[in-house]
Order: structure tokens, then C-alpha cells, then sequence
């Protein structure tokens, strides 16, 4: 192809900031090195495995050979700039590489064509997909024996996604290029409609898709052998297009760190306007007095950096990774988060205070460390990744403060939250000083964080009261009540306050602020968290059952397995408690041909809630530095009033009922879409009810344990619109899964000749139905003959799929499920089951017949046949030919037709 008419027009070089990312020992390093040398930027090759790399700029790297931190690099090819960032590959510095997504233009995954999609690639590209980055895929390896092209682009787009195509193919046969013009217009609707009409694909379209993230480029080759490193980088330079910038100054902050003279480095990039030395930064009260521009271990230093422009800056003290400057926005929440907390334990005759100080200084480069001073123990704590985090860790500590730590057994990090809402109240009045704080305390959906709110009049507590109540909200960890483990997925919003006009102070609404938490969680119904493994294992098809087993014996779950020949994958989640160690068990039942890749999946209800409860043994009554009472003054005196008596006494008025619903706002549904077995509880179906998703919703990280941060005074839409929209009813469509399979006649004849198409065939039907009518879709099937059965509940795209669990029928289920919710919800049951809709529409839901449903859902077919196709035939049968045509006949049918949308 072309170059596009858009960069013959600029009259400057094309800039690009690109990163790459791997799992470990795909050869990531080894491409960063051929791509320079290739660009002519370096005049000899280093490998990895000789200590020589350009990127690899520490000792510690060399001896190991893999990447701890992230490196810049900057070379040019032709017309093109490039800056490019080498990111660590091993999961235990995962969060370095994180932080480095946020001022990527695209991404480059490399995947070792020997090994495929493994592990911890797979957490990549959820990452990817998070950050919304365009990538690029280099197939590293290809020269090693077994490697086979086509198989590997089908395990990439089963994988990953569809959207991977491979872009040597039509260079290397031209006979092949309608075949793969054909593969690129599948990946997009506008694509498709242009090469229907035209018979081709303009580079503009091909550009636009990959920025889109519809289309992901494949490429091959080998970077040991500089095999296929020219022909990507032209990929590169062909299918990337330089970002458009504001004027106003802007800047995101990804990484702090230390040269070797101990400066203080703020690597950045710079998001609009220009940076210059000496600039005092917008909100800041510091000036840059260098700006430096990396390139391996030497940097070039420069009066100023252009929006687009990565570099590193001195003079800066208080800029922390993800920070935002100027008109860019901070970072939220991150993914990545280490669950496991560890003892470091100094050597006899070491200054505890002065060592806390040089641990601080480390957590300002690796603000994931989380250390913390345990003042009851008199222990400094962290939390890192694992084992070879820790080695690494040591090692920097030693050369740096020439102090030998070790480190205890790691325990997991566990996190709490709330069931239910609840009030609570916070009063601070020791002689001369007032201050009463109300906060409504709700639980938030899963992975969440906490999120900060105000719903306080003015004429109740003045602005700045209410600000500064914000400020003492956001500005530590809140400790739960059962373990004194940090909360989260939680909102927690400001209702009502007073403060005295002579005797309140700052430091009196920030004491108020913290009890009236913590009253707030003695009050509630707590539960406890813990982190999750999501797993997929690869076995000999005759360990499937004692892997089964183990997880069962875990408390986890997994889906059904899948088996090829003689091998087996099973994939599931199982607590991080549970499944610590045991690899080495994996891998010695399976004699070493087993391989299991494990990825933090989130935080869930702990499955031994009271056995670590009893076993860390907190108090929250004697945890003085978190009170949970309050203080009042009565005879020109304060005195201490117990949690539970603190409304006998408060000054202020309650706001909040127990017992009214305080909320119809949507939840997100949860973005990972296995199946996850659970006690189909009244509260567990609320839940999922209440997932409706929601397209205009911010969008989140999944991290949760990083505190999402409210801007301060301001008031969420979804807020708002929750308090003026209570009376909204959401729309809820349950179906009898095999009733309608057996109603409907297509559905019938697959059914017997296979059941489970069928069921696949309603749910993709139903997903459908659903993206065109907008509801909340719930599809029932009878699992209660399965004998031990606990239920599942899976989402399956945009639908909810529930299986009964034991001795638990289809009707009873929606029985069940129409008595709890069709009095607050317009729910509808689509079924053909004459007693079964007595019941429901006794119960305050409607009906739908299975003849009615097929009747909808034939209209939504028409519909979007007419949209795509233009006119058609009136008497046709669109529920028939839906399941009689694959995607594959209907484009070649609509291609060779001629008819294309008008």
C-alpha cells in the first residue's frame, strides 16, 4: 500500500511513542535491540544472554537477564520518529510496566511463536484493552522448529481477538490479496461496506481501524536473526499515524526514579503545549531545571520538549507516577496490585526511623510497595509481587543503603467492605473545638475502589467545611473493623455536618471524619475480602480429574474442560490463599508436561472469613489510632461516647432512613466473563439484576485496592441523575431456556440432534435481542438433575445465563426471582407455561408467550436485515435463515448479490 496523502501533506516527521510488552523470554529485549540496530541508531547487536543489550542499562538486569525497569530509547526510520519503551516482562515488575501504558501512542506485543498466548500475555492484553492502546503483534521465534504460521494466527485471533490478521500475507503472495483484503474488511463494518463497493481497502481505513483497535497487524519473523525486524518496522511506519495535541501545557507522569548522583527523576510526557527548563509547572511550586532525553543509559539534555514528547525532568519533589499536570487528567486507579504483605526485617544495630525514610524514598519510585510502619509491632511491612521482586529488592537495598534486610513469610492482603447501607456520625468536642461529620456509607460495585461524594446543602456546612471533610476522606486508608485490612468498593458521601463559629478547627472535622467512618463500619454488615487467581492449566487429559479435584478442595471454580487429543486445558479462579505453591504440586502429578499460568483475577468474599478473622485477632475497640466513638463535652469537659450510643447524643439530625433503597443507579457489569459458581442468595440475584450496563459510564480500572479519588466539590452525574430519576423503573427480561428451545420449531430440530447447540444458538439470539431492545436479559435453563450442583451464574457477552442449582427447577428459580423483584422493576417472563404465567403475573411481572418472543425477535431480525440489506422480502423466515447461515455465507450471499447498505 501507498503512503497516505495526510503525511505526504506534513511538512515534518511523523513522531510516534510506542511501547513494547511481553511475557518473559518471547525476546522483547532482543526485538527493542534489532529495531535499533536495523535503524542504524547502534552499531553493534548485544544479546541478552551476553550481558550487552542497549536497554539493558543495570547490573542487575545483565546478571539476570530480564528487564526490572522500563527504558527509552529514540531513533528514527526514514520519515519517522520513534520514541520507544522497553517494559519489564516478568509479572513481578508487571506494575512498572503498567504505569508505562499511559503515555503510549500503540504497543507492540511480542509473542514467542514457540509457546503461543501464554499466561501472563494473556494479562497483557486485558491491559491493552483497558488502556485502549492500537498494537501491533511481532511473532518472535520463527526459526525454531514446530513454529507454524497459520496455526499460530488461529490460536491468536481464539485467543486474542479476531482482529488479528496477518500483514505479510499479502506481500507474500499476491494471489492472496482479496483473501486478505477480505480478512481485513471483516474486522469492520465501514471497511466492509468500502470493499463491497469498491472491491478494495483505502491505507486511511486500514489506519483508522488499527487506532480504533479493530484490527491488530501480524508480523513474523525472528529479531535474534534480524529476520522480519526491517519488514515490521515499515509496518510501522506505513500503519501509524502521529497524535493530534491542545495547545494547552498538559503533561502525564509515568515513572519516578534516581540517576547515579541520586537526582530525582520525573520521566513524563508532555500532552500539549511545550515544556521548557525553568517552567514553573500549573499547580506546582517547583521549576524544572533539567530536561533530559533518554536513550538507554545516556541522554541528551534540551531546552524544551514538544507535546508528544517523553523525557525525563529534574528539580521536581513531589510528583508521584500517574500523577496529572496541567490540563491532563491523574490516573485513577491502576490494575495491577501486589497481594501479598511482608515483614522486612532489619539487622541488629539498624536505625528503624532512618531506614523508614530510605523505604519511602523506594515507594516514590515504586508506589505499589505500600510500606507501612507498624507502630503495635514495631515492623515496617510491604507489599510486593513475589519471589524474585524480593531478590530484586534486597539487591537495590544493599547498594543503595549498604543495608543487608530480609524478608518474613508473605501473608495476603485482604481487603474489606460493606453489604448493606448505613449511616455514620462522627462528633469531635473537647473543651474549644466542635466538629460533627454524617456520612452515608454504600456498598459500591466489585473492583471499584472507594469513590467520595457530597450531597450536603451549603446552608447546612459551608463549602469549605465540606472540601476540607472531602480532603480528610481521600487522604489515608480507611481501616475495616473485622481485620483492620483497608476498605473498598465502597461509596461513601457526605449528608450532613456543623461546626461552631469561635471553636472549630481544621484538625476537628478531620478527627469527625475519621470516626464517623469508622462508626459507620461497626454499624455495618462487614465482610472480608480476598484476592483471586484466574488459572489456566494445560495437562495430560488423564490429570483432568485430579486437577478438578484440587480446585474443588481450593473452594474455587472452573469451566468445562476442553480436550485436544491427548491434552487438556482447564481454566477457572481459586483464592490466592489456596493456590499458593501449588505449581510445583501441578507440575509433579502431571510429570512435567503440564503448564499453569495464573493472573490476579480481583478481590472476592473471603471463603474463611471466620477462621481469619479468629487468626489475626484485631480489636477495633483497642486500635486507639482509629477510634470508632466519639467525643462530646458536657460541663466544660469532653468525654468519650462508645459507637453504638453516638446518635443518644448527636447534634444534628439524621438524613438517612434504615431501610429505604437508596439507590437505582446502574452497576458495571464485571468485566471478566467466566462462570463463577455461587449460592443463588436473594442478595446474590439483586446483584446481578442491578448490573444493567450502562454505555456512557465512565470508564474504571479494575484494581481493587487503590482508592478512587472524588475531585473535591465536585458532583458526579450519576449522582444527580440518581436523585432525580428515583422513581425509574429498569426493564428485566427473563426466559425459560428450554421451554422456548422445545417451543420453537428451528430451535427443536437442532435440539435433537444436539441440546447444547440449541442453548448456544437461543443465547446468541438472545444477545441479539438484547443489544436491539436495551434490557436487562436473564435466560434460565434446568440444572437441578445434576446431582451436587450449586448453581452458576455466568455472563455470557451482554446476557446473563443462570443454570439452577440442585433440586432447583426453571419455574422455581423465576418464581423466586419475580416475588423479590416484580414490584420494584418492570419485569417480564418469557415462557409457555400456562401455570408458571399465572404465578408471575399474580406476582406483578408480564408475560410473554415463546410465540410472542419469536415474533419480537423475528421483527429485530427484519429490522437489521433492512437496515444492512436495504429492502427485502416481507415473508421471509429470519429466525430460520439466522440459524441456517453462518457469517461467512451471508457475506459471500450479500457480496455476490451486488446489494450493499444505502
Amino acid at each position: 500500500m501507498a503512503d497516505t496523502s495526510q503525511e505526504k501533506q506534513n511538512n515534518h516527521k511523523k513522531h510516534i511513542c510506542i511501547g513494547i510488552l511481553a511475557h518473559v523470554d518471547a525476546g522483547k529485549t532482543t526485538l527493542s535491540e534489532s529495531m535499533l540496530y536495523t535503524s542504524g541508531s547502534i552499531r553493534k547487536l548485544g544479546r541478552v544472554d551476553h550481558q550487552d543489550a542497549f536497554l539493558d542499562t543495570f547490573d542487575l538486569e545483565r546478571a539476570r537477564g530480564i528487564t526490572i525497569f522500563s527504558k527509552q530509547a529514540v531513533f528514527s526510520w526514514k520519515d519517522m520518529d520513534i520514541t520507544l519503551l522497553d517494559t519489564p516482562g516478568h509479572v513481578d515488575f508487571s506494575a512498572e510496566m503498567e504505569r508505562t501504558l499511559q503515555v503510549l501512542d500503540y504497543a507492540i506485543l511480542v509473542i514467542s511463536g514457540a509457546d503461543g498466548v501464554q499466561g501472563h500475555t494473556a494479562t497483557l492484553w486485558r491491559l491493552l484493552k483497558q488502556y485502549q492502546i492500537p498494537t501491533f503483534l511481532f511473532i518472535n521465534k520463527m526459526d525454531q522448529e514446530g513454529t507454524d504460521r497459520k496455526a499460530i494466527i488461529k490460536e491468536l485471533k481464539k485467543q486474542l481477538s479476531d482482529g488479528c490478521v496477518d500483514f505479510e500475507q499479502a506481500s507474500s503472495l499476491e494471489c492472496a490479496e482479496d483473501e486478505w483484503l477480505e480478512n481485513l474488511a471483516v474486522c469492520d463494518e465501514e471497511m466492509l461496506e468500502e470493499y463491497l463497493e469498491n472491491g478494495t481497502v483505502e491505507p486511511e481505513s486500514v489506519i483508522r481501524a488499527i487506532s480504533g483497535r479493530k484490527i491488530f497487524p501480524c508480523y513474523f519473523g525472528s529479531a535474534l536473526r534480524l529476520d522480519g525486524v526491517q519488514e515490521f518496522m515499515e509496518g510501522l511506519r506505513q500503519y501509524t499515524v502521529s497524535r493530534k495535541y491542545p495547545d494547552e501545557f498538559g503533561a502525564k507522569v509515568y515513572k519516578i526514579a534516581r540517576d547515579d548522583q541520586g537526582n530525582r527523576l520525573t520521566y513524563l510526557k508532555v500532552t500539549g503545549g511545550c515544556l521548557h527548563v525553568k517552567d514553573m509547572l500549573p499547580g506546582m511550586e517547583e521549576k524544572v531545571n533539567q530536561i533530559r532525553i533518554y536513550s538507554g543509559s545516556r541522554f541528551e539534555m534540551v531546552q524544551e520538549v514538544n507535546a508528544g514528547g517523553v523525557c525525563a525532568v529534574t528539580g521536581l519533589s513531589t510528583t508521584y507516577p500517574g500523577q496529572g499536570i496541567g490540563a491532563e487528567k491523574a490516573t485513577d486507579m491502576f490494575v495491577l496490585e501486589p497481594v501479598l504483605t511482608y515483614q522486612i526485617q532489619l539487622p541488629p544495630g539498624c536505625d528503624v526511623h532512618n531506614m523508614l525514610q530510605n523505604l519511602r524514598q523506594l515507594e516514590e519510585e515504586e508506589p505499589q510497595l505500600h510500606i507501612v510502619w507498624e507502630e503495635q509491632l514495631g515492623e515496617i511491612h510491604a507489599q510486593l509481587m513475589g519471589e524474585v521482586q524480593i531478590e530484586i529488592l534486597k539487591n537495590i537495598i544493599f547498594q543503595r543503603f549498604g543495608v543487608a534486610v530480609e524478608f518474613g513469610a508473605g501473608n495476603i492482603v485482604y481487603k474489606e467492605t460493606i453489604e448493606e447501607p448505613v449511616e455514620g456520625v462522627g462528633h469531635f468536642e473537647p473543651l474549644r473545638h466542635y466538629a460533627e461529620v454524617h456520612l452515608l456509607l454504600e456498598p459500591g460495585e466489585r473492583e471499584t475502589g472507594l469513590q467520595f461524594f457530597t450531597d450536603c446543602s451549603e446552608d447546612v456546612l459551608d463549602r469549605n467545611w465540606q472540601r476540607l471533610i472531602m480532603t480528610h476522606l481521600e487522604e489515608k486508608e480507611h481501616k475495616g473493623v473485622l481485620t483492620g485490612s483497608a476498605i473498598t468498593d465502597m461509596k461513601i458521601t457526605l449528608t450532613a455536618g456543623k461546626s461552631h463559629l469561635k471553636h472549630t478547627e481544621g484538625g476537628d472535622f478531620r478527627q469527625a471524619t475519621y470516626r464517623a467512618v469508622r462508626q459507620g463500619l461497626k454499624k455495618a454488615k462487614s465482610i472480608l475480602l480476598e484476592p483471586w487467581y484466574e488459572f489456566r492449566m494445560e495437562m495430560p487429559s488423564v490429570n483432568i480429574g485430579r486437577a478438578m479435584a484440587d480446585i474443588q478442595k481450593m473452594h474455587g471454580q472452573f469451566e468445562h474442560p476442553e480436550t485436544d487429543g491427548e491434552m487438556s486445558v482447564l481454566k477457572g479462579s481459586a483464592p490466592v490463599s489456596e493456590m499458593r505453591g501449588y505449581q510445583s504440586e501441578f507440575l509433579s502429578y502431571t510429570g512435567g508436561h503440564g503448564r499453569m499460568f495464573c493472573s490476579l483475577k480481583g478481590y472476592e468474599p473471603c471463603h474463611n472469613q471466620e477462621e481469619i478473622i479468629e487468626s489475626v485477632g484485631y480489636d477495633s475497640e483497642k486500635d486507639l489510632e482509629n477510634p470508632t466513638g466519639s467525643v462530646f463535652c458536657a460541663h466544660g469537659a469532653g468525654f468519650v461516647v462508645k459507637w453504638n450510643q453516638v446518635e443518644e447524643y448527636m447534634h444534628v439530625e439524621s438524613t438517612w432512613k434504615s431501610g429505604e433503597v437508596q439507590s437505582e443507579e446502574d452497576y458495571i457489569p464485571p468485566r471478566n466473563e467466566s462462570s463463577s459458581r455461587i449460592e443463588l442468595t436473594e442478595k446474590e440475584l439483586d446483584a446481578i439484576y442491578r448490573k444493567t450496563p450502562d454505555p456512557v459510564r465512565r470508564k474504571i480500572s479494575a484494581a481493587p485496592i487503590t482508592v478512587h479519588a472524588k475531585e473535591k466539590g465536585t458532583p458526579d452525574p450519576k449522582w444527580t441523575e440518581r436523585q432525580n430519576e428515583k422513581t425509574r423503573q429498569e426493564e428485566y427480561l427473563l426466559v425459560d431456556g428450554y421451554n422456548i428451545i422445545f417451543a420453537w420449531e428451528e430451535l427443536k430440530e437442532l435440539a435433537e440432534i444436539h441440546i447444547e447447540s440449541a442453548r448456544d444458538k437461543l443465547m446468541d439470539i438472545l444477545c441479539n435481542y438484547q443489544g436491539y431492545k436495551k434490557c436487562t436479559v436473564i435466560l434460565v435453563f434446568d440444572a437441578y438433575k445434576v446431582e451436587g450442583n450449586p448453581g452458576e451464574v455466568l455472563k455470557y457477552h451482554n446476557i446473563y445465563v443462570v443454570y439452577t442449582k440442585e433440586a432447583e427447577t426453571a419455574d422455581q428459580y423465576i418464581e423466586k426471582t419475580v416475588r423479590q423483584m416484580g414490584r420494584k422493576y418492570q419485569v417480564t417472563v418469557a415462557t409457555s407455561d400456562a401455570l408458571e404465567q399465572v404465578i408471575i403475573l399474580g406476582q406483578g411481572a408480564q408475560r410473554l408467550s415463546a410465540a410472542g418472543l419469536k415474533e419480537e425477535v423475528e421483527l429485530m431480525l427484519k429490522e437489521i436485515r433492512s437496515e444492512f440489506l436495504g429492502k427485502i422480502p416481507e415473508d421471509r423466515n429470519y429466525l430460520f435463515d439466522y440459524l441456517s447461515h453462518d457469517l461467512a455465507k451471508e457475506m459471500e450471499h450479500v457480496r455476490l448479490g451486488g446489494r450493499v447498505k444505502k
